[in-house]
């Protein structure tokens, strides 16, 4: 095959995803531009709680409204419940390795279960590229939040060993 040729003085051919305009009057309410796109967003993985504060603070609303309600709803539930920011969005465990995770996106949260295709009930959402097993639910509204659910969900999964945990 023959060297192709560069030309240095083209410009590169990736394009830049188009920003979002903010909402008239009301800057506060423009989606990050990862959000937008459909990715989870550009945060920087860091564990412990304040990285999660601060992510969950810097989604717009509603968003941040029911990733607030996930987050205070997992620390009620899960005593010695440990918290992290990976690959763009906040995720949650007890011992042994991240058992769930919950992200901000255009519409809607996804609240995903590692291993969820074990629970029961199976939650009805199978993301795309999360992981065979892994499950949840996409809330657009807080009234979409089964607070009784996702807590029978969220103990079930913290009962095994999550992503990165020790094996049994």
């Amino acid at each position: 095959m023959a060297a192709r040729k560069i030309d240095e003085t083209s410009k590169p051919a990736v394009k830049k995803a188009a920003k979002r305009p903010a909402a008239e009057g009301n800057a506060a309410t423009a989606l990050p531009e990862s959000m937008a796109t459909g990715k989870a967003s550009s945060a920087k993985a860091a564990a412990g709680d304040k990285p999660v504060f601060a992510y969950i603070a810097s989604l717009p609303q509603p968003q941040r409204g029911i990733a607030e309600r996930v987050d205070a709803l997992a620390a009620k539930t899960l005593p010695g419940l440990e918290r992290s920011v990976k690959w763009g969005m906040s995720y949650y465990g007890v011992g042994d390795g991240w058992c769930f995770s919950c992200g901000g996106f255009d519409g809607h949260v996804k609240l995903m279960f590692i291993n969820g295709a074990s629970l029961k009930p199976v939650p009805p959402v199978t993301p795309v590229a999360m992981g065979k097993a892994t499950r949840g639910v996409e809330l657009k509204t807080l009234g979409d939040l089964d607070e009784d659910q996702i807590a029978e969900w969220m103990k079930q999964v913290t009962a095994v060993p999550g992503l990165g945990g020790k094996k049994r």
